[in-house]
């Protein structure tokens, strides 16, 4: 019964690590290997799953539930450096580096994150060059949201940062309607724009007046891209 068992772990942790970006299209047999020695762990809501300096056990890759990944600057104020939800992985620089975690990261939402520790992880690295090339990509990944969290900080308003962040999930349609899932509540989305949730609300409501968004629950009805476009080229003084 406890390799049923043991099987029956292997087999569902395999499944998520599948569902992750660094894991696509390796080999099933790959995939279990690190599902034999990964571990996982539930993080309550607003409990830490590490914190800065901390000794790097390893990455996760998150099964349910948001991870904020942020700094604190020395004034005490929280920068989050991105969200981290089911299926993407982080802390995966902490493989390369003897120094700890470089960020804190505290699960906004109960949460639950397969840990992959760091030295069987990194044999297995040893034997197959090919998932090395996966890491570097997966960390290119992360050096993309670092430059684009630079590039949103210097939108000071809140307002802009909201619609540039709408237009950014109305993906690839031109014109006509979108519906943004947010996938998280108000609270996290207000840390991940660097405001407070009541600024945000006012922001939504501000936008819902003019005509430019829809608030449905979960969900962002989006009514006209061109013309939320129309408001960020506005906003950003190019109108």
């Amino acid at each position: 019964m406890p390799t049923d068992v043991s099987r029956l772990r292997t087999t569902a942790l395999a499944a998520t690590l599948r569902s992750c970006q660094l894991f696509q299209g390796l080999p099933a047999a790959d995939v279990e290997a690190v599902a034999s020695f990964a571990l996982l762990r539930n993080v309550a809501k607003d409990h830490y799953l590490f914190r800065e300096t901390d000794p790097a056990e390893g990455f996760y890759v998150v099964q349910k539930g948001a991870i904020n990944v942020h700094r604190v600057s020395p004034a005490g104020k929280e920068q989050v450096i991105h969200v981290f939800r089911p299926g993407e992985s982080l802390a995966e620089a902490a493989l390369a580096t003897e120094h700890g975690y470089p960020a804190n990261a505290r699960a906004v939402e109960s949460s639950a994150v397969i840990v992959v520790p760091k030295a069987p992880f990194l044999e297995l690295l040893a034997r197959r060059p090919d998932l090395s090339l996966r890491m570097l990509g997966s960390l290119s990944q992360h050096l993309r949201v670092l430059v684009g969290l630079v590039d949103d900080l210097t939108l000071k308003d809140v307002e802009t940062r909201l619609v540039n962040w709408m237009l950014k999930r109305c993906g690839r349609q031109q014109r006509g309607a979108a519906t943004i899932e947010l996938g998280s509540t108000k609270r996290v989305l207000a840390a991940e724009l660097g405001t407070s949730s009541e600024t945000l609300s006012r922001t939504f409501a501000k936008l819902r007046d003019d005509g430019l968004v829809e608030v449905r629950g979960a969900s962002l009805l989006v009514p006209d891209i061109i013309a939320l476009e129309a408001r960020f080229r506005g906003l950003l003084g190019e109108l």
